[in-house]
């Protein structure tokens, strides 16, 4: 089954936040999903300590360069998407996550910084292309933009990428509170309440959209009858 890595050298790209608004919308549409939390701090762990178990997610936080691949092996068996949450450098770890990856988004804000944390993940992947005589598809998730303003630095971002022919997803992250309520709750934004949650209606559509691009380049071949992991939903619990 696909696996989707999301990648930038930089941390505070909105990588973790966009691996889980992905992932718990891929779960809302009846995905089965493993989260690989390779994240140092444990953001996506903790996030589901609080929610409790779900049938149709499992959490792996223990991996190494050493054990990614196995790892990815036995949930591809078992889960629809595999999604794995990268730190925020460059390490042997984020090279074979990459290389075993069917897709990598590399989450950039529209500034500098994260433009240059992002083309480091986009000079790995050209690297591993020669080595490995093979594509590696991967695409750019703008995140964290400004619905009502495009600023210089946005626009400067997305020439530079459309100049390099990056594949970039027409849907950005836009940037919202509720995006950030989860991580303190728990749940997800189908489990908001509306009344309290700003523009939770807006928010579920704009990452229904990104999650139907990101499934349109990579389709699963659905399951009548899912087999679920024997793994530990949470490791950590």
């Amino acid at each position: 089954m696909p696996v989707l890595s999301f990648a930038n050298a930089k941390g505070g790209a909105g990588k973790t936040t966009a691996a889980l608004l992905v992932a718990t919308d891929l779960m809302d549409q009846g995905y089965s999903v493993s989260i690989v939390d390779a994240d140092p701090q444990r953001w996506i762990s903790q996030w589901a300590a609080m929610s409790g178990p779900q049938r149709r997610l499992s959490i792996i936080d223990e991996v190494s360069a050493g054990s990614i691949d196995s790892v990815i092996r036995e949930e591809r068996d078992n889960r629809d998407y595999i999604l794995v949450d990268l730190e925020g450098t460059m390490s042997p770890l984020v090279s074979r996550a990459v290389s075993a990856s069917d897709l990598v988004l590399v989450p950039i804000q529209g500034c500098a910084m994260d433009a240059k944390g992002g083309g480091k993940v986009l000079d790995l992947i050209a690297d591993l292309q020669r080595e490995e005589r093979r594509t590696i598809r991967h695409s750019v998730i703008l995140t964290r933009i400004n619905a009502a303003v495009t600023t210089r630095a946005l626009r400067a971002v997305r020439d530079h990428l459309q100049a390099n022919r990056i594949d970039v997803l027409t849907t950005p992250i836009v940037e919202r509170s509720v995006y950030r309520d989860i991580f303190e709750s728990g749940g997800s934004l189908h489990t908001l309440d509306p009344k309290t949650a700003s523009n939770l209606d807006k928010a579920i559509d704009n990452i229904r959209r990104l999650t139907t691009e990101i499934v349109t380049r990579v389709p699963v071949r659905r399951r009548k009858q899912p087999s679920w992991p024997t793994r530990a939903w949470l490791q950590a619990a």
